[in-house]
């Protein structure tokens, strides 16, 4: 099964916190069930303790203690001991079992532990052959009689054993419930997060001009956001479309004083002040409509989901190219790949490449090429437009020097030198370039770089 880096990252995370919290858990629950195990040996302990408390306190003959219903008491070294330590005397009288043969158990008090709220004391002490034992011990004073330890022990390997075996469970437990929590989080993740790739989806297809909305159905954690998408696309159409209106109504507003102006200033030709008036006015017709262009250019680049067929806007181009430069005899040859497509408007392709082959026409001597490729992968393809023709061409310094607005080699030529530099702010407001070069066949070679649409 297959991951996004956004799955992915939630997957491990889940994992993680999974990991962690069965690990902690299964920590805790160990501790617990040793605590418990450990009360309960206790309670064992203590009725052995409180028999061997009451033979001490009344005893009924030499018999001592008449009977604790534990054998391994009676067995040596079996890691069940009672010890009674009468104290005071100057050497303390011992009774003890005959499990502990010829040994004897310490003392817990004298290691610094608390007796209980019931007197006695319970810890882990080392026994005979380094046997690790549960021990519990009670002082008790009968007055004359004098004051008596008594201690009972039993085999920590019960209680050990016992939480071994638990911990094993859980573990076997844990694991199998971790397996069944992780596969239940990557489904969780891969099937939660799908509406998000047809969300994902959906953009691209909106990017790529294949759709214009995000259209289906989706959960309702997912809804708001499609909503939220489809109102920002059409509020971005709203605002393209009123910039196209105030710009249309700009170019009216401002050409008509303009125009009246230049006029005025013609209707005196030998006024030295009205050659004034025409000159500056010119140069502002010329600002307004280079301003007013690139904005009305820049509406039309922010629109989503544009997608322009490249060869036929060539192939029509080429056509009417032939029939303006039919004096010349100019021969157009095209040579396109049927799938490349431009994402922008068919408009800004057909003014940048109207330019381009115009200007080759002019220069050309008999031949223009026209070459239409894709290159590139994935979000970084491109449309690459060749356009050569076999004229004069240009120099390095000449090539740079038409690129600037206005600027003309050969006054011969029609044309006011606007189109290489409108060429290339179109281009670069849709993020690609033009630049200049050798053509193969002997003149001039303009290189047009454009998004590619899918």
């Amino acid at each position: 099964m297959r991951f996004n880096s956004l799955a992915l990252r939630l997957f491990l995370s889940a994992s993680a916190w999974t990991v962690a919290i069965l690990l902690v858990t299964g920590i805790v629950l160990s501790s617990l069930y040793r605590q418990t195990v450990e009360r309960s040996f206790d309670r064992r302990l203590g009725v052995y303790l409180r028999t061997l408390v009451a033979d001490v306190a009344a005893p009924e003959d030499d018999r001592f203690p008449k009977a604790l219903g534990e054998p391994l008491f009676e067995l040596p070294l079996s890691g069940w001991y009672w010890q009674v330590t009468k104290l005071g005397a100057a050497k303390p009288e011992l009774r003890a079992s005959r499990s502990l043969w010829d040994g004897g158990l310490p003392h817990l008090e004298d290691r610094g532990i608390a007796a209980g709220p019931d007197g006695s004391r319970q810890g882990y002490v080392t026994g005979p052959e380094d046997q690790n034992l549960r021990l519990v011990e009670r002082n008790i004073d009968l007055g004359e009689d004098g004051q008596y330890l008594v201690a009972v022990a039993g085999d920590a390997a019960e209680i050990t054993d016992d939480v071994r075996a638990f911990d094993r469970a859980l573990l076997i437990t844990f694991a199998i419930l971790a397996a069944v929590l992780l596969l239940t989080t990557m489904f969780q993740v891969r099937f939660g997060l799908a509406p998000l790739k047809r969300i994902t989806s959906g953009l691209a297809a909106i990017r790529s001009g294949s759709a214009e909305r995000l259209a289906g159905a989706f959960p309702v954690e997912i809804a708001p956001l499609a909503r939220e998408t489809n109102a920002l696309i059409d509020a971005n159409r709203d605002i393209v479309e009123r910039a196209r209106t105030h710009v249309g109504n700009l170019a009216h507003a401002l050409k008509t004083p303009l125009s009246v102006m230049v006029n005025e200033a013609s209707a005196r030709p030998g006024d030295p002040l009205a050659g004034k008036v025409e000159e500056q006015a010119a140069i502002m017709r010329d600002q307004v409509a280079r301003h007013l262009e690139r904005a009305r250019i820049a509406a039309r680049v922010t629109v989503v989901g544009s997608v322009t067929e490249v060869v036929p806007v060539i192939e029509a181009l080429a056509r009417t190219m032939e029939k303006i430069h039919r004096d010349r005899a100019i021969a157009i040859e095209v040579r396109a790949a049927a799938a490349v497509r431009f994402r922008g408007e068919r408009a800004d392709l057909e003014e940048m490449l109207g330019n381009l082959i115009d200007n080759a026409c002019k220069w050309a001597a008999s031949r223009v090429a026209i070459e239409a490729l894709r290159d590139g992968a994935g979000d970084g393809q491109v449309v690459r437009i060749l356009v050569d023709d076999d004229g004069p061409g240009l120099t390095p310094a000449e090539r740079e020097q038409v690129a600037h607005r206005g600027r003309r080699l050969d006054e011969s030529k029609p044309g006011s030198g606007l189109g290489l530099s409108i060429v290339v702010e179109l281009a670069q407001l849709y993020g690609g370039d033009l630049k200049l070069a050798a053509a193969p066949i002997g003149g001039l070679r303009a290189e047009l770089t454009l998004p590619a649409a899918s």
